[in-house]
């Protein structure tokens, strides 16, 4: 399996494909909260959208993504209130956090955002609403250095903005969970026992999920151990466990592309023997799956890297349960064995 230390500083060059539009951070349509759909079953679980109180005798913790949101709720447990600005489902790229939400940012005393240019807008309005003695704290340029950036087919390098899904490698968000257990431990040395056995649950959680998409990969045969994807939310992914991105299909625009992009496309997935596409749980896209028929590759369309599947309270609405469902679809559709994965439990491993 690669290592991670591997230098990633670089053109992720792939095998040709072509890389039909990139998404950088700050174009495209941008996505307003007031103009986010509610949760579809009132309150989030894990505390996603607590109420920041003061004086209650928890530490008040505001959060960007879902996957982040989890990560810190398995650390935090019930000793935090905990606040997510960005909703499941939208594209974290161009959300533009609403006026209300300062009020939310300034009353955090932490603020977790991934960085890596991931929330530009969040993390604008959380400095300029920080409250006295809070701090905001990048999961990303706490776990890799800048040497190890990836930029590729959605993130150029000529963009500036490097890749920043390293959640979906599992000993990248379990870094996540050991920043978040020290920050909030510094905060909280009263409750620092507390944390640390949640990481330590979490921690093993983690560890098994990466032992087991490591052994369900070895199941794809090697010649179909290629993604491509709607957007490349899976550079730090692939890597280690043998894939290879081979390219990215969403345009920066969310346009559907030319039908000489599509016919490129086609021929090159016929050339490469791409046994599947993976499309969007969010942006469905019609043109897509007609590029997979067309080429003789399986359309998955339920692929997602920042929205937990399943309803707001059911056991399976976190980051494992996210994971543990895109590689039952992924590892599927390109002719592995999935059932290593799947035999782990979604749910969380925090205490009260």
């Amino acid at each position: 399996m690669p290592e991670l230390g591997l230098n990633r500083r670089r053109l992720v060059a792939g095998i040709g494909v072509v890389a039909i539009a990139s998404i950088v951070p700050g174009r495209g349509p941008r996505v307003f909260a007031q103009d986010a759909a509610p949760p579809a079953n009132g309150e989030r679980t894990l505390g996603w959208s607590d109420e920041l109180v003061d004086d209650n005798g928890r530490i008040n913790v505001a959060t960007t993504v879902a996957p982040i949101s989890s990560i810190v709720r398995n650390i935090g447990g019930t000793r935090i209130d905990l606040h997510g600005i960005v909703p499941d489902g939208t594209n974290s790229h161009t959300f533009e956090p609403a006026p209300s939400d300062a009020k939310i940012l300034a009353a955090a005393d932490i603020i977790f955002v991934n960085g890596l240019d991931l929330e530009l807008p969040t993390m604008e309005l959380a400095e300029a609403n920080l409250r006295d003695g809070a701090e905001i704290v990048a999961l990303g340029e706490k776990t890799i250095t800048e040497d190890e950036w990836v930029f590729d087919f959605s993130f150029p390098k000529e963009g500036g903005h490097p890749n920043p899904h390293l959640w979906t490698n599992p000993p990248y968000a379990k870094r996540y969970a050991e920043i978040v257990a020290g920050t909030l431990s510094a905060r909280d040395p009263d409750n620092a026992g507390y944390y640390a056995e949640n990481l330590d649950r979490y921690s093993a959680a983690l560890d098994a999920l990466d032992a087991a998409i490591a052994e369900a990969a070895q199941t794809v045969p090697e010649q179909n151990r290629k993604l491509l994807t709607y957007h490349d939310s899976w550079a730090y992914f692939a890597p280690h466990y043998g894939f290879v991105v081979i390219g990215a299909v969403q345009p920066s625009d969310f346009s559907e592309p030319s039908p000489r992009e599509v016919a490129a496309l086609i021929d090159q997935i016929k050339a490469e023997g791409v046994p599947a596409v993976f499309g969007s749980e969010v942006f469905s896209s019609t043109v897509l799956e007609q590029i997979a028929r067309e080429a003789g590759a399986t359309y998955i369309d339920q692929l997602r890297d920042d929205e937990p599947p399943g309803e707001s309270n059911a056991p399976e609405h976190t980051y494992l349960g996210m994971m543990i469902k895109d590689m039952d679809l992924m590892i599927t559709a390109l002719g592995g064995d999935a059932s290593a994965v799947t035999a782990l439990s979604p749910a969380d491993t925090y205490e009260g």
